[in-house]
């Protein structure tokens, strides 16, 4: 299974991980990004990652 976390103190509010997720997981909570999904639908694909130039998103393995 897979983790997606959002780091709000280093998320900037573009949005590339929200739209770039396959698994539409992530949502804007306002300015914010977050996991509004259920997590276990996480792909482990990392997508999210290589999009946030903030380096906000990180996804590991439990």
């Amino acid at each position: 299974m897979f983790m997606v976390k959002i780091d709000q103190d280093k998320c900037q509010g573009c949005g590339e991980c929200v739209d770039n997720c396959p698994a539409e997981i992530l949502a804007m909570d306002g300015d914010k990004a977050i996991v509004a999904g259920d997590p276990n639908e996480c792909l482990g694909c990392e997508t999210c990652v290589s999009v946030c130039r903030n380096e906000a998103v990180s996804v590991t393995e439990e």
